[in-house]
């Protein structure tokens, strides 16, 4: 409800006076009374509502005839229904009388025109624009909250357009305009009253570099939409023509939530006079949105692509690996998407590249790819490629120290979602590798971790990951889906359990099996050898050490139990102060529903099989998961790298809708 507006009456003359349809307008009856006299009475035309504040405590309502005393507790509040079909046709009559009866003293006349004037988006969040005399200028987070949203438009609709739809001051295809919300500006009066009265469209200079706004006027050309608000632009005076009773708009976000910027914007219209100077704003309504989050996805989601890189290498193609990830793919029902050695550079780390989220409002979603810093060989992939309609795109440039390792998006995860002491996190919590808590070392970029922060919907969790070599938190944890009621596990890579499980080995009489056997150009090393190394025994000490401080920290951050938390056997060895896989990391996996995508260990063989497989099927498939091992050890594992970093999904979309958290 807008704050109301005072008009003082004459004994001398009629007043005149503009009434907005569903706001209050106080009417001074006091400061200018006949000589004498001690009450008063209202009348009203047909189309205006009367009401008289009071304090019961000072004043008695009236019996009989309505006179009311000149009292300074005593307040006359009057409102019009509806639009005026003509200039002043509405009235209020105020007569004045003394302490005897008789007839009035005096009267006031107040001549009302009646105008609707209202700013409306989708406030109730259900697609669609209704009209609203509620709390417009405020958002409110939750079930029960209200405020509408505003997409960021990062995608590109038009072929002809060579940058973000964003960019563009012009609408460059009709189809833009489902990445913007719609607005409504009501304007319903007589026509003579808009001679000597403007409506005024009006952004925050805070604001009017994030939000764009387009007016539309009747026709299917994309003349017919022209920008009115923007960077540029601050103010826009509405051309209403005659008989035109709303208006529309369309408004894009230009910016997402940031380290600077907390995602609100809001828009006013004000009704002005402008027959005094400076021109008086009678009336204003304003309306508030909240720029979408950029919101990621975990492996619990169902994948609908597969991205991965074909390179060579001097010891040939990895078409093998292509064969059987597409094999994967197709048994999970995914589509496969095969980036060209000559769009990749030979750059197969597609997963460090970008991290694949969405967007969304209540009338719109689309995907929006996040574009790492990294820059090195699939710098221009995902703008090339990827960016197009109704697929976004954004990134964070490093402007000075340019991108560490921890700026590779295989250092960033999110889990599926959690409860942590009755918090609820229903689109899981983002994770980020970092260095261990005060003290040096590398660390993701502060550009990379405000804009993460500032989407307010995943609340980040800083792990340590600077131990490792590569340096990410795919290196030792995945999440994968269950089909019981906690819905997913988390996988940690385990040296004490890859350690317990080749001693019962040994004590079966399988010293002798050996780790690589069968693989060409990695020398073997049976059971025995391992387990009498103590310098892997040392190494794995420190790393079971690193990744159990992680543990806590998860378990802490997402509400974890031991029982939410499966161990997989892995061994690490150090190269100098960081760790690296001793073989394929299992646990650096992709995750296509109940399809699992593991590198191929290359464990020892006991009676035919690969006994780390083995014991990975069994931790696993009573999940209902189906383990499929591919062999990645030239192209990936040598590398420093597995399945998980060669290849990026895109998953679906969360049904739950963000704005019904409460962050």
């Amino acid at each position: 409800m807008a704050l109301r507006r005072a008009v003082r009456l004459s004994l001398k003359k009629p007043t005149h006076a503009v009434c907005v349809v569903g706001v209050e307008t106080y009417v001074d009856v006091h400061s200018d009374v006949p000589k004498g006299a001690e009450t008063f009475g209202v009348s009203e035309s047909s189309g205006v509502r009367v009401f008289v504040a009071y304090d019961p405590e000072q004043v008695t309502v009236p019996t009989g005839q309505a006179r009311w005393p000149l009292d300074a507790s005593v307040d006359v509040i009057v409102s019009v229904d509806a639009a005026s079909k003509d200039v002043n046709d509405l009235k209020v009559k105020v007569s004045y009388f003394g302490e005897h009866e008789g007839d009035a003293l005096g009267h006031s006349v107040l001549h009302l025109t009646g105008v609707d004037i209202s700013l409306d988006v989708d406030t109730g969040r259900t697609g669609k624009v209704k009209s609203s005399q509620g709390d417009k200028k405020t958002w409110c987070w939750g079930p029960e909250g209200y405020g509408a949203v505003l997409l960021v438009n990062c995608d590109r609709d038009s072929p002809r357009s060579r940058g973000l739809d964003l960019a563009n001051r012009q609408l460059m295809s009709l189809d833009d305009l489902q990445d913007m919300s719609p607005m409504v500006l009501s304007c319903d009066g007589p026509d003579k009253l808009f001679d000597s009265h403007k409506l005024v469209l009006n952004v925050p200079f805070s604001d009017a570099k994030r939000v764009r706004v387009f007016c539309a006027r009747g026709g299917n050309s994309l003349s017919d939409y022209k920008q009115v608000l923007g960077p540029q632009r601050r103010s826009y005076e509405v051309k209403r023509q005659v008989g035109e009773r709303q208006i529309s708009f369309y408004v894009e976000g230009l910016t997402f939530p940031d380290a600077n910027f907390l995602g609100l914007v809001s828009l006013s219209v004000s009704l002005v006079d402008t027959r005094t100077l400076p021109e008086v704003p009678l009336f204003t309504d304003s309306v508030a949105f909240r720029v979408a989050p950029w919101i990621m996805t975990p492996n619990t989601q169902p994948p609908l692509e597969l991205y991965v890189c074909r390179v060579i290498d001097s010891h040939g193609s990895n078409d093998k690996f292509l064969g059987d990830v597409s094999d994967l793919a197709l048994k999970a029902n995914c589509k496969l998407i095969i980036c060209p050695w000559t769009e990749n550079r030979n750059d197969r780390w597609i997963q460090d590249e970008m991290e694949f989220g969405y967007i969304e409002a209540p009338h719109k979603s689309f995907p929006v790819v996040f574009d790492s810093p990294r820059d090195r060989g699939l710098k221009d992939f995902p703008y090339e490629r990827i960016l197009g309609p109704d697929f976004g795109y954004v990134t964070r440039e490093i402007l000075l120290s340019g991108a560490s390792g921890l700026d590779s998006f295989g250092n960033l995860d999110v889990s599926p979602p959690v409860t942590v002491g009755g918090k609820e996190y229903p689109l899981g919590r983002i994770l980020i590798g970092s260095n261990f808590p005060k003290s040096g070392g590398r660390r993701m970029a502060r550009v990379v971790r405000d804009f993460l922060s500032a989407q307010q919907v995943q609340a980040p969790v800083e792990l340590y990951s600077d131990w490792l070599s590569v340096g990410h938190v795919d290196e030792f944890l995945s999440f994968v889906p269950a089909s019981d009621q906690k819905g997913f596990r988390l996988l940690l890579a385990s040296p004490s359990a890859c350690l317990q499980l080749f001693q019962e080995k040994k004590e079966q009489g399988y010293g002798d099996a050996a780790q690589f056997d069968g693989l060409k150009h990695q020398a073997k090393r049976s059971i025995n050898e391992m387990l009498a190394d103590r310098r892997l025994q040392k190494d794995s000490l420190h790393v079971q050490s690193c990744i159990d401080w992680n543990r806590e920290v998860l378990k802490r951050e997402l509400g974890l139990t031991e029982r939410d938390i499966i161990d997989i056997p892995q061994l690490f060895s150090l190269k100098g102060s960081y760790a690296e896989a001793s073989f394929p990391d299992m646990v650096n996996m992709v995750v296509l529903g109940k399809h699992l995508g593991i590198p191929k260990p290359f464990g020892p063989i006991i009676d035919g099989r690969c006994c780390l497989e083995e014991k990975v099927r069994s931790l696993l498939e009573p999940l209902g998961l189906h383990c499929t091992f591919i062999d990645d050890y030239l192209s990936y594992h040598k590398l420093l790298g597995e399945v998980h970093c060669g290849t990026n999904v895109r998953r679906q979309p969360f049904s739950f809708k963000w704005w019904n958290m409460v962050p």
